[in-house]
């Protein structure tokens, strides 16, 4: 595998990279942020360190944690109804859980857009926008464990640390904003599993990490903590900052080729930058009325707002997740727990299709909606196989995600499970395929997107992946 050509260098020393991130004090403006020099040639390059030009700019990542069943969204399977009772005629495959006898949906399904693709009534306000959509329903996992399906949906690899999506997008991308993190992660309250490893940068330089806000409040200036300084005037502030920024980097002098040191210094230069931009950003309330109501009431209606703003003010990768721990986890009810984890977020998801529309981003803003693996069609039963309940267990075998804008061929449908949704059977795609898929349509070859680290080139997708063709517009 051959590194970038275009690619920057990466940074060798102390001088190149005090140069390169702003740290002449001179560089301070005098409205007390950095300017545009700041890192010029770190971010906001956009499209010219592409492989070639791609459809999208931007990738919107909804991350319904916890695991989306298929068998109740966007895979419906008769068989299962007819069978519903019943041990399915073959061993049940293995999973996280001992499961039992066929579990019916309790969703009704229905044709939607001139497509005609079925979805069911778990989402009303999403179904209007199929033929925006791609479906891809032969998706697999490798495990049925929360953790490793995790890291390997955000990372690519279940097992060792490496760089996210989003970091290796935003390293190859740059962001188009100096005053906002290239990689936001949006979560109402709490972590999701496997925390801040989900968004992390790994091996590839600090500043690439994704940066996380709680959503759950309304109040913009407490979304991020200590956004505003209340003891210091702006030029008391700065005074400060300088100060603190030269003691940096008399330190990293001393340490020479430290990343960590320089992802510091870097993020307190971020910091600093955000205090212009960012309370403005996450304040939803200078919204119209109509786009409020369009979106509609809750912290997942409201973070999907949020993510078109910041994809908006030119933020390279967003991540949304619906909640802390795994909110989709439905275990011992799948009617109830679906039905109401999918009423908070299916307006928004609806109004996030419709309101990139209207603006004219969704031709350059990829939509990836996915959990990191589905749910079992068979009802999951006691840890010493009694007691069946009325919800499923994990299911890496084969699930359903959907895909939209940026190049995605709206109205499709790829893939199959079997007859009951247990198992991808026709055209299996892999996480490694999907993030091919999403690299090229950002105008990356995945197999060229690499970096050098510890004697060897790693790139996302290792060494697998082939881009999914039939999605593509």
């Amino acid at each position: 595998m051959n590194p970038l050509p275009q690619h920057r260098p990466q940074i060798t020393g102390r001088r190149e990279f005090l140069s390169r991130s702003g740290m002449g004090m001179g560089a301070l403006a005098l409205a007390g942020i950095l300017t545009d020099d700041g890192c010029a040639d770190e971010r906001g390059q956009g499209a010219e360190l592409t492989h070639f030009r791609g459809p999208a700019e931007h990738v919107i990542h909804v991350f319904l944690n916890g695991g989306m069943s298929q068998v109740d969204t966007f895979d419906p399977k008769p068989e299962l109804t007819a069978r519903g009772g019943q041990m399915l005629p073959f061993e049940n495959l293995k999973t996280e859980r001992k499961t039992g006898v066929a579990l019916p949906s309790p969703f009704t399904f229905a044709q939607h857009g001139e497509s005609g693709i079925p979805v069911s009534d778990v989402f009303p306000h999403l179904s209007r926008c199929v033929d925006d959509m791609a479906v891809i329903r032969s998706m697999h996992a490798q495990l049925p464990n929360h953790e490793m399906s995790l890291m390997l949906m955000n990372s690519g690899d279940q097992r060792l640390v490496r760089p996210s999506f989003g970091s290796w997008l935003t390293w190859g991308m740059g962001s188009e904003n100096q005053n906002l993190p290239g990689f936001v992660a949006l979560c109402p309250d709490g972590l999701p599993v496997g925390g801040a490893g989900n968004w992390r940068s790994a091996f590839l330089p600090g500043v690439y990490q994704g940066t996380l806000v709680h959503t759950a409040g309304k109040d913009p200036t407490k979304l991020i903590k200590d956004i505003r300084n209340q003891r210091l005037s702006p030029s008391q502030q700065r005074q400060q900052f300088e100060l603190l920024q030269r003691l940096n980097a008399r330190h990293l002098e001393q340490r020479p080729g430290e990343t960590a040191i320089e992802a510091r210094i870097e993020s307190f230069e971020m910091a600093f930058r955000m205090q212009t931009e960012a309370t403005e950003a996450f304040d939803v309330s200078q919204e119209p009325e109509h786009m409020l109501k369009l979106y509609g009431d809750g912290p997942q209606n409201r973070q999907l707002l949020i993510a078109r703003r910041l994809v908006e003010r030119g933020v390279r990768f967003v991540q949304t997740w619906h909640g802390s721990g795994q909110p989709w986890d439905s275990h011992s009810n799948i009617k109830t727990e679906h039905r109401n984890v999918a009423q908070q977020c299916d307006q928004g998801l609806a109004a996030l299709i419709t309101d990139l529309k209207q603006r004219g981003l969704f031709h350059k803003t990829l939509i990836l909606c996915t959990g990191e693996f589905g749910r079992t069609p068979s009802v999951e039963m006691g840890q010493n196989g009694s007691g069946a309940s009325q919800g499923r267990d994990h299911n890496h075998w084969g699930y359903s995600l959907w895909l939209a804008g940026g190049g995605i061929r709206g109205g499709t449908i790829y893939g199959a499970t079997d007859e009951f949704g247990f198992k991808a059977v026709e055209n299996p795609v892999s996480v490694h395929d999907l993030h091919a898929t999403m690299l090229h349509l950002l105008g990356y070859d995945h197999t060229r997107l690499t970096y050098r680290f510890a004697g060897r080139d790693f790139r996302l997708t290792d060494v697998h992946g082939q881009v999914i063709q039939d999605i593509v517009a």
